[in-house]
């Protein structure tokens, strides 16, 4: 029997260096700290943001994209750690659906984040070393709050569109509950009202497979001058299987064998899928902190809009001004249509002005990513109606 040639799926590489990011970033709390949901304060804090296009005179074509679990703020230029291209680059640009030469684009690092947004890994101006743990537990509206500090700083007083898949969209929702005045436009994409227990089920297990991993040190692997790369590689193995659908992986690898005409008889990566999957760990450890993906997987998990409603969504947008186009895909099983439905027939229910459509694309719920024609036709249609009623030219 062979065995497995790879046992260690993280390397041994250097803590994530974002001293020298390109971009912007501004301080914000210092005067008043940011009240977060778990009853801590957070302040001072920095958000780090990228912006394309440029901010008409009136203010009124800033578009805020908000970016799922693992983004960042670097949507459509090379990365500054990996090199590869933007995470939506196919979405915003000139002539694209989000146009840098019609609207301004504004994407900031979620709050907890780790790509220069202040987190765990961060310095704790109260004991001089890395948070760890001791940073506070957040919740999206936390991140949405923060933006709209940002957003304020910035000096705009309504945004034309909040936009963002998976956890973007739940940003975007929490956006129109908590600023309706604030935000004329709101696209969802791939997202829900609130976090599925199956989905919860997913992150726990990536959070355990983190913690049970020995460098993780309780959280402060920073002193110990090691990460959890075994850990952290499994957790985003895990949730990258949530984010393909069967369809796309039986199309991508089907029982294909990789780099052998029969199966070895041993633990070593014998199918194609298998070397995928530990390709996509050993990359992302690279880019992303581990102790960031517990706070912001349990985030995700909090995220629930018609809690403080006795469970009622309707009462959540209870004379929402907001328009409202929520998008889905068909194979998408992490986010499924039922739960964007969800979202439709509540905003149907207050008869908020919502479109809803349900897109054919096999690519599971990584289709919001994806080169998908009926996405953009979708996205470039809306945003160009709300933009004639807004007056962005």
């Amino acid at each position: 029997m062979t065995p497995p040639s790879n046992t260690n799926l993280g390397p041994e590489s250097p803590a994530i260096d974002t001293s020298n990011l390109p971009g912007h970033s501004i301080e914000l709390g210092r005067d008043a700290p940011l009240v977060l949901d778990c009853g801590a304060s957070l302040g001072p804090f920095t958000v780090a943001y990228q912006t394309y296009g440029s901010l008409n005179t009136e203010k009124s074509n800033a578009v805020l994209v908000c970016h799922a679990l693992t983004g960042d703020q670097f949507v459509a230029e090379l990365h500054p750690i990996t090199g590869k291209v933007g995470w939506w680059n196919l979405m915003v640009g000139s002539g694209k659906p989000l146009d840098t030469e019609r609207y301004f684009i504004i994407c900031a690092n979620v709050l907890s984040g780790c790509m220069g947004t202040t987190g765990p890994r961060n310095e704790n101006p109260e004991t001089g070393k890395p948070y760890g743990l001791d940073f506070p537990v957040i919740t999206i509206r936390d991140m949405v709050n923060a933006q709209k500090l940002l957003i304020d700083h910035l000096g705009i007083e309504k945004l034309f569109c909040v936009i963002g898949g998976s956890m973007g969209g739940m940003q975007a929702l929490q956006w129109a509950v908590s600023y309706p005045e604030h935000v004329f436009s709101v696209v969802p994409i791939a997202a829900s009202a609130r976090h599925s227990a199956q989905n919860i089920a997913f992150h726990e297990i990536g959070r355990q497979a983190i913690m049970a991993d020995p460098d993780w040190n309780g959280g402060d692997y920073y002193s110990h001058e090691t990460r959890p790369h075994n850990g952290l590689a499994v957790a985003r193995m895990v949730a990258h299987i949530t984010y393909l659908s069967e369809s796309s992986l039986h199309q991508k690898f089907g029982r294909r064998l990789q780099d052998r005409s029969e199966v070895a008889y041993g633990f070593d990566a014998d199918f194609r899928v298998e070397s995928y999957l530990r390709h996509q760990g050993l990359t992302f450890v690279e880019r992303f902190d581990a102790n960031s993906y517990l706070y912001i997987t349990r985030a995700m998990d909090y995220f629930d809009l018609a809690e403080e409603y006795d469970g009622v969504l309707a009462r959540a947008f209870s004379e929402m001004p907001v328009r409202f186009c929520v998008i889905s895909f068909a194979s998408d099983w992490l986010f499924p249509t039922s739960e964007s439905r969800t979202v439709v027939h509540a905003l149907n229910a207050v008869a908020a002005n919502v479109s809803f459509v349900e897109i054919e694309a096999d690519g599971g719920h990584d289709s919001f990513l994806l080169d998908v024609p009926e996405l953009h036709v979708t996205l470039t249609g809306f945003l160009g109606g709300a933009a004639e009623h807004r007056g962005v030219t």
